[in-house]
């Protein structure tokens, strides 16, 4: 498997741990709270006791005072206590239904409670009827004492026996609490080491992506690299070419149209020599043309400027576009290079607009901004394709040879180019930096 897929696995299962961490977490909560709970029920449960224990101990002294004084009011508080005490046992009952045995300690305790309520009343009926009955008391009073020792053992029992309960209650939760724990310090190293692992991968993933890139880049620099030498050797061999064009087959064509202009002298009347004489002077024109056009003299001679007002007088002839031109007249000589670029983006734009863009009309500026220096070329044609543009603008997507040479000149430069084109037109705007640092003067041409 890849990285990244062992990347994402290990991301999942940690994930997955930490879920499970979480959850026994949860679990370990429950179990604390229904801890605490038990501790709270037993502490009810007691307290409880000690209510009905208080409530059945105010009866028997009720009844024991009737006894004595025979005062009638003692009777009323006597029936007043019975509901209370069944209130009470009632309430223990309900507090606990869930142990078996305490549930039988609880009818005996219940049972117990009521017999002695029964002797209490009948002490009362007693005391009623026979006054000085003092053996029938003596005798009630000591089974309700008997009765009253029984159902102290019995509150005794169930309240060692709800100890009990919550001892067994408290160390299961304990237990839990600890094997929570465990698995909560297991699961979350694991998961650590998981996360570790994670990390790990995506870190080689990481680095193996950036020598990737930076290969790619290397590769990138090599081919601009490249294209930039490609791009001067065809300007060498346009420079040379033009002038082998001048030299040779120029000069060529010029003698023969000298010796055809003296022959045509002595044979004036020859319709043949007239003719070949009017083609050598268009071979003449159209020699000189592509030469100019390869590498125009003008251009080494005299600068950027002299070359650019003649190739756009040239070109405004030959394609019939109105071209206004906008250059400094005083214009001070640029490096070489920097000459050489601005004029190939020049033909380039021109090339462009004749070719592609169907304009009537174009505008040529070149203007000094700050430190840099920047050429306009802008048409009122139909545009271009806003998709493929916003693509070479932003992924470097080829728009064509010729824009694809000129970003690369203007790239091997350190400038940049700049096209804005809709509806309305397009509007080429280059910017190059006036530093020489990179770049030849123009006494270091080449000849």
């Amino acid at each position: 498997m890849t990285p990244h897929k062992n990347a994402r696995i290990a991301f999942a299962s940690a994930v997955a741990i930490l879920l499970v961490s979480a959850i026994a977490a949860y679990g370990t909560i429950l179990r604390l709270d229904e801890s605490a709970h038990w501790v709270v029920h037993t502490y009810q449960v007691e307290s409880a006791l000690g209510e009905l224990d208080a409530s059945v101990s105010r009866l028997a002294r009720a009844r024991s005072a009737y006894a004595l004084t025979g005062n009638p009011d003692l009777v009323e508080s006597f029936e007043r206590g019975i509901p209370d005490v069944q209130q009470k046992i009632q309430e223990i009952r309900d507090l606990t239904a869930d142990s078996p045995s305490q549930i039988d300690l609880c009818d005996r305790l219940a049972d117990a409670i009521q017999h002695r309520i029964s002797l209490s009343k009948d002490s009362i009926a007693l005391k009623s009827s026979s006054p000085h009955d003092e053996a029938g008391q003596s005798r009630i009073t000591t089974e309700t004492l008997n009765l009253a020792f029984q159902s102290a053992e019995i509150v005794q029992r169930m309240r060692q026996r709800e100890q009990s309960l919550l001892e067994v209650r408290t160390k299961e939760s304990n237990r839990l609490y600890a094997l929570t724990v465990i698995i909560l310090a297991a699961t979350f190293t694991l998961a650590l080491i998981l996360f570790f692992i994670h990390y790990r991968l995506l870190h080689t993933e990481l680095r193996a992506r950036e020598a990737a890139e930076k290969a790619a880049l290397q590769g990138e620099d090599s081919l601009r690299h490249l294209t930039s030498r490609l791009l001067q050797m065809q300007d060498e061999e346009r420079r040379k070419f033009s002038r082998e064009l001048h030299d040779s087959l120029g000069q060529y064509l010029a003698g023969a149209k000298m010796n055809l202009d003296m022959l045509s002298r002595t044979n004036p009347k020859e319709e043949l020599l007239t003719s070949a004489i009017e083609l050598l002077d268009q071979s003449i024109s159209e020699t000189r043309t592509i030469s100019h056009l390869l590498h125009p003299p003008l251009l080494d001679e005299v600068g950027f400027a002299s070359a650019a007002n003649w190739y756009v007088q040239g070109f405004s002839e030959r394609s019939g576009v109105e071209v206004n031109v906008d250059i400094p007249k005083a214009l001070s000589r640029l490096p070489r290079p920097l000459e050489l670029g601005l004029f190939r983006v020049l033909q380039e734009s021109l090339t462009n607009i004749h070719r592609h863009s169907k304009s009537s009309r174009a505008e040529v500026s070149l203007k000094y901004e700050s430190d840099t220096i920047v050429l306009r070329v802008k048409d009122y044609g139909k545009g271009m394709a806003l998709d493929s543009l916003r693509s070479f603008q932003t992924k470097g997507t080829n728009l064509g040879v010729g824009l694809t040479g000129m970003r690369e000149r203007v790239r091997e430069l350190s400038g940049n180019l700049d096209i804005q084109s809709g509806p309305s037109g397009t509007l080429i705007v280059i910017t190059l930096p006036l530093n020489t640092s990179r770049s030849q003067s123009p006494n270091n041409a080449d000849d």
